[in-house]
């Protein structure tokens, strides 16, 4: 990567994310800190409104805008990827806005880029086992509740079709042995639980505010699990 490359891809990183360190900075681009500042000075020499806030790192100036120019045709592969595994492993409520997110994407893409595109869709198709089972649309309100803090109110059934009330706190959502799964604090049973998602009857989000401060990562929960490695 030559550091043109690389001044357009911290401007993107930094465009992503709210707050970018240096030394995260340095990691992603595989360069010292000291380069970080070096690039980080050439940005602003160009115009691009880079500000520091101490403790939290860079960020881009609210307002500045840098819509993509060009895909590579490896980059174009990995969004038809991304659109194909959402069609089939996600739900109504997620397949609405990945498709209107790469319509705004393809809006901005040069024509060759967008012909690669379309071309690449055709390309690419996923099958699943026939015991799978989907989501009932309930990732996207999940999602939700996980980004504000609050509470969801479930209908849920076990596996032996005991169903039960329970208010829940979402601490994230799992993909394993081919189904969703909604980690978070039950409130009745004052423990964590694993909701396999396909199983939740109903769902109604709350503004309760989460009863504890802090929780239990999720990537902890799925390690105690002790699922076996990919590959």
């Amino acid at each position: 990567m030559n550091r043109i490359e690389r001044l357009f891809g911290l401007t993107t990183l930094l465009q992503a994310k709210k707050y970018v360190p240096a030394d995260e900075l340095a990691a992603q681009f595989g360069i010292s800190v000291r380069t970080v500042y070096r690039d980080i000075k050439a940005l602003g020499e160009q115009g691009i409104p880079v500000s520091f806030e101490p403790n939290k790192g860079y960020f881009l100036v609210q307002g500045y805008f840098l819509p993509p120019v060009a895909f590579t045709p490896a980059e174009a592969n990995a969004l038809v990827l991304l659109e194909a595994l959402a069609a089939t492993l996600t739900d109504a409520s997620i397949q609405a806005h990945v498709g209107t997110a790469l319509s705004k994407v393809k809006a901005v893409l040069r024509e060759p880029d967008r012909t690669r595109l379309e071309q690449f869709t055709s390309s690419i198709q996923l099958h699943l086992p026939e015991y799978f089972r989907g989501p009932a649309d309930y990732l996207a309100p999940l999602q939700t509740a996980l980004a504000e803090r609050r509470a969801v109110e479930l209908e849920y059934c076990d596996k032996a079709g005991q169903c039960s009330q329970r208010y829940v706190e979402p601490i994230g959502l799992a993909f394993y042995n081919f189904a969703w799964h909604l980690i978070g604090w039950c409130q009745l049973r004052q423990a964590y639980r694993d909701f396999k998602v396909a199983r939740i009857r109903r769902l109604t989000a709350t503004s309760r505010p989460f009863s504890r401060a802090e929780h239990q990562l999720l990537t902890q929960y799925i390690a105690e699990l002790h699922l076996p490695p990919a590959g």
